[in-house]
């Protein structure tokens, strides 16, 4: 979605049959494929409306990451689910936290020290045994590990789904997805994680202007992630009249 000039001037939540919609000035939202943008969740939809209150002269959607979100799951991931349970496999085969450094040893240790526990949950908490090993070349993990991950992601509505899927694509990591997910690891935690390789080379010489940017925007894509989740509480009570 390009920006356009904003066209309304009221962004309100009404509940239907299915859930909630956001209206502007009556009329309801759709996503890009045309479909009517309807979410399950009272307070998710009131992010949603505000997002596009917020709004000035012209509607940017890079500022409304709830909408796009929101879009996504009824777009993309409710008619392609087996591929995108593919694509999060996919990152499982090749995780960054399996992919350790050769050296020097005090990043190999904050490797250990950080990394390691999140492997350690995935085998307790999930029954996913996966093997650590050093470089980038591939690592064939336990094909049973392949399928309770698969197991675990398809137990997510397309809500959660989408959410995972974003917070994986940002961090490389479908172990560090899922710790996010399930309240393992804070967004803080989960971010910092993702970027330890970065930061360790950062605090050796530097980060330049583009690097910057990248992690912030890296950042505020775990943080949306969070946050959709968050929004994404048990259906609320009928909204009052």
């Amino acid at each position: 979605m390009a920006e356009i000039k904003r066209f309304y001037t009221l962004a309100a939540v009404a509940e239907t049959a299915d859930g909630y919609c956001i209206a502007l000035d009556g009329r309801p939202i759709r996503t890009p494929a045309a479909r009517q943008l309807v979410v399950p969740h009272l307070a998710l939809a009131e992010e949603i409306a505000e997002e596009w209150l917020a709004q000035g002269e012209k509607v940017i959607p890079a500022t409304m990451p709830m909408t796009q979100l929101a879009s996504t799951a009824l777009d993309r991931v409710g008619p392609l689910r087996a591929a995108m349970v593919d694509e999060l496999i996919h990152y499982a085969a090749s995780d960054l936290l399996c992919h350790r450094a050769p050296s020097p040893q005090d990043l190999v240790a904050r490797e250990e020290a950080v990394w390691q526990p999140i492997i350690d949950w995935a085998s307790v908490e999930l029954g996913a045994e996966m093997v650590v090993g050093v470089g980038i070349l591939p690592i064939n993990q336990p094909q049973a590990s392949f399928e309770v991950l698969r197991r675990a992601i398809e137990n997510y509505d397309d809500l959660h789904l989408t959410a995972l899927q974003s917070a994986v694509v940002a961090m490389g990591s479908l172990l560090l997805g899922l710790a996010l997910l399930r309240g393992r690891l804070s967004v803080e935690e989960s971010f910092a994680a993702s970027q330890l390789n970065e930061t360790y080379q950062i605090e050796l010489w530097g980060e330049d202007y583009e690097a910057t940017l990248r992690r912030e925007t890296l950042r505020n894509e775990i943080a949306w992630a969070a946050r959709f989740v968050e929004l994404c509480l048990p259906r609320n009570p009928p909204m009052r009249s």
